[in-house]
């Protein structure tokens, strides 16, 4: 009811005696004078509530609205509206934590749905209450493979694996005594011939792949699960999780591990996040799996119940005994994620997934008609591509952003990394040619 109550004099004063200062300015009398602001802040007077909305509308208008056709693993899909009012219903948007289960009915029912429908989309047994974001996820399914591998401390990590996800696994693995090898990519796929090499050296825990990869690609793993599992290896796949619904799911691979972002499940791009990771396995790894997990039981008048069914406690209390120290996340995003798959159904993940295919396609088939561009890989790929320009990549960004054209990633080796998803129209790709050609002077 009363969200803020400001301290009494009395308050500060007990604050202040227990650090031992006088007044405030003492908190700050190490900062050094020269560089403490003495002027008065520029903020305006009171105003009323609709002088205050016009006055961030007038703000907000100073931002460039573009049309998005970068990926690289953050996807401008569409959010329903019904989301936003359903986030805020009372029984799910709650400061209560689940491990009070008679209070936090809301929050429990919606984990249990989240990890239902994750474990439908990757195909897998098991789902967790969601991680942190994607990459944060696969870092954890890296740490779990050494966990359930024992003595085996090394992981294979395809070089199709897109290079933000690798940093992260090498700053885990450096403090986790991990040993990280590259598995050789060939014509923009990960090679299996230097996979079954590497395994046959001998103490490996893990390997890692992505799919489709980091350049869009969608791979072939056939033999992949059997290689790894051959050599008692867990076999890691990372997916961007919208695709699922028309791809070969990490389950249908053989997969012991599934991972990655659930972004692209509606969540709006949002400067960079928050997002929610997933991780999903077999029934086996259960044990090793962090976080926790929702499960659904009866209560003593027969009613359906949601509790906590499997936390591992040593993660809160035994830390340095824990396979991982995470135990809890943004589960407001896996609400989202959740509402999203429930208002889209099977039918309507399927739809989105389709146009965002049909849209790449499409807008590849054009470029290539160009006679300017090329494909790096001739390879599937889903709704993200790689192509080259032959022509000035300045001068094409350039216009593009004045027209308020977002094209794409510049990658390093000069490649240009373009997506496409349903909520990119044919007047917006039709437009996006147009401004190519107005850059490379075609007609």
């Amino acid at each position: 009811m009363f969200k803020y109550f400001p301290h009494t004099e009395s308050d500060l004063k007990a604050m202040m005696d227990k650090v031992g200062v006088k007044d405030l300015d003492g908190l700050y009398a190490q900062i050094p004078d020269a560089i403490r602001f003495k002027n008065d802040y520029q903020l305006p007077s009171e105003m009323s509530e609709i002088e205050v909305r016009q006055l961030f509308d007038k703000l907000g208008s100073q931002n460039r609205q573009m049309t998005c056709f970068a990926g690289y693993g953050v996807y401008d899909h569409y959010t329903p509206s019904a989301i936003p009012s359903l986030l805020q219903r009372s029984e799910f948007l709650t400061s209560y934590t689940p491990y009070q289960a008679e209070i936090s009915q809301g929050t429990l029912h919606y984990i249990f749905e989240y990890q239902s429908m994750m474990a439908e989309l990757t195909g897998m047994d098991i789902s967790n209450a969601s991680m942190y974001d994607g990459t944060t996820a696969c870092a954890e399914a890296m740490m779990m493979a050494v966990a359930a591998g024992k003595k085996q401390n090394k992981v294979l990590v395809s070089d199709t694996l897109n290079p933000d996800t690798r940093k992260v696994l090498d700053t885990y693995a450096l403090h986790q005594g991990i040993e990280l090898e590259t598995i050789a990519e060939k014509d923009g796929v990960t090679d299996i011939d230097d996979l079954k090499s590497r395994l046959a050296q001998g103490g490996v825990a893990g390997v890692i792949v992505q799919q489709p990869n980091a350049v869009g690609i969608v791979e072939d793993y056939t033999g992949f699960a059997e290689a790894c599992h051959e050599q008692k290896a867990l076999f890691i796949m990372d997916s961007v999780a919208a695709d699922l619904a028309v791809l070969k799911t990490p389950g249908e691979w053989g997969a012991d591990i599934a991972v990655g972002d659930g972004q692209s499940l509606g969540i709006p791009m949002q400067w960079g996040g928050p997002y929610v990771g997933y991780m999903c396995c077999t029934e086996k790894l259960i044990r090793k799996m962090p976080g926790r997990i929702v499960g659904m039981t009866k209560d003593n008048r027969d009613q359906r119940a949601f509790v906590l069914t499997l936390q591992a406690r040593e993660q809160h209390i035994r830390r340095q005994k824990a396979t991982s120290n995470i135990c809890s996340n943004q589960s407001l995003m896996a609400l989202f994620v959740t509402i999203y798959m429930s208002l889209m159904g099977k039918q309507g993940l399927k739809e989105a997934a389709e146009l965002s295919y049909a849209g790449a396609h499409y807008l590849c088939d054009k470029l290539l008609a160009t006679g300017r561009f090329s494909l790096v890989y001739d390879k599937p790929f889903f709704n993200e591509f790689l192509v080259r320009y032959d022509g000035d990549m300045d001068k094409l960004f350039s216009t593009c952003m004045m027209n308020n054209i977002f094209p794409g990633i510049r990658m390093t080796d000069g490649g240009l990394l373009i997506a496409v998803t349903e909520k990119r129209t044919k007047e917006e790709i039709d437009f996006f040619l147009d401004m190519l050609k107005l850059a490379d002077g075609l007609k």
